[in-house]
């Protein structure tokens, strides 16, 4: 699997997600077996690019390559430029933000806006991929299904931006409309591979190695990334990536080792945030951590009320103490695997189990 020069360890990804992708999430999902980890988006406005936000999501110190920055706007020559911004901060692989459904974002007409304008999106493809290639900085794309239910263009953005230059296009298997909603189809995912020769990632409720090895198969895509069920199991990646290359599955990660990991991580997001934010910060990633082990939803309402470093590690170290003194390893996380004699891999039995 390659993205230009770049050669990845494998092909299981991490998506981009706002508030969730920043430089110690991603650092640590590479270390647990990921390929490919693409940042949070930076804007393409010039005018918050001196912003603390924006530092940070610029900030790749100590990352291993290839280093992947997402940018998001609806103009062209903004975009170009911020494409030129980032690789003047360590960005290795620009990727286009098509995908994002958020109203605050797609109000202003970027994220998923838009493929409501394929001109546009067009340009904008261009625009950057002009700005990245005296780099020799390779360009992405990563977009929806299309809008809506009944205006489904990913396939004709999809070819549009191959011609354009873009060397690897990415498709979450829902349409704005839906947001997070309902259910990923991959019908058209499975075109846009069929017509591309550019490498195609399939995103989108995939939450387990089986899932991920249903969805290879049923689309044919070259890589699946994961989102949402990264969040708080960030093994997943190593997860996937054994049972793809094997067909067998690994153990579920020892209760000492998690501890290790989520005490890493947190000494990590305050070294980026500062303790004061990365306290409140991280606890969205604790949560994460222990929504499903016994105890973790009380555990989580005291953790919320801890102020400082000291106190939020010392409360997960026992935690996990107390929860290693009476299991060995984490339980096994369920499978939302399905076959692929389903139409579009969808069914009914899924619906509540689905994640983006």
């Amino acid at each position: 699997m390659n993205i230009g020069p770049y050669v990845l360890a494998n092909n299981v990804f991490v998506a981009p997600m706002a508030g969730v992708t920043d430089r110690p999430f991603r650092m640590l999902c590479k270390q647990l077996g990921a390929g490919y980890a693409v940042s949070e988006m930076v804007t393409s406005r010039r005018d918050l690019w001196d912003t603390l936000k924006t530092s940070r999501r610029a900030n790749h110190a100590g990352e291993a390559a290839p280093i992947a920055v997402q940018i998001a706007g609806t103009d062209a020559q903004m975009m170009a430029d911020a494409a030129a911004y980032n690789i003047a901060r360590g960005a290795q692989i620009i990727d286009i933000n098509m995908g994002c459904p958020a109203k605050k974002v797609c109000n202003k007409w970027a994220g998923s806006a838009l493929m409501q304008d394929e001109t546009l999106a067009l340009q904008i493809v261009e625009a950057v991929v002009a700005a990245c290639a005296p780099h020799g900085v390779p360009v992405t794309l990563k977009m929806r299904t299309g809008w809506a239910q009944t205006h489904k263009n990913a396939l004709t953005i999809a070819c549009a931006a191959e011609s354009a230059g873009v060397q690897m296009v990415t498709v979450h298997g829902r349409t704005r409309e839906q947001g997070y909603k309902g259910l990923a189809e991959y019908d058209t995912i499975a075109a846009v591979k069929a017509a591309l020769r550019i490498p195609v990632v399939a995103n989108g409720d995939i939450d387990s190695p089986e899932k991920a090895r249903d969805v290879l198969a049923y689309t044919g895509a070259d890589a699946v990334m994961i989102g949402r069920a990264a969040q708080g199991r960030p093994w997943i990646f190593r997860e996937v990536a054994h049972f793809i290359a094997t067909g067998t599955a690994l153990a579920p990660p020892l209760v000492a080792e998690v501890k290790r990991l989520l005490l890493d991580h947190l000494l990590e997001h305050y070294t980026l945030y500062g303790e004061f934010t990365g306290v409140r910060s991280a606890r969205k990633h604790i949560g994460w951590y222990v929504k499903t082990l016994p105890g973790g939803e009380a555990f989580r309402a005291r953790m919320n009320l801890l102020e400082d470093g000291k106190a939020q590690l010392r409360a997960v170290e026992d935690f996990f103490d107390a929860l290693g003194a009476r299991t060995d390893r984490l339980a096994v996380a369920a499978s939302t695997s399905i076959g692929p004699d389903q139409s579009g891999m969808n069914n009914e039995k899924n619906q509540e189990t689905a994640l983006a």
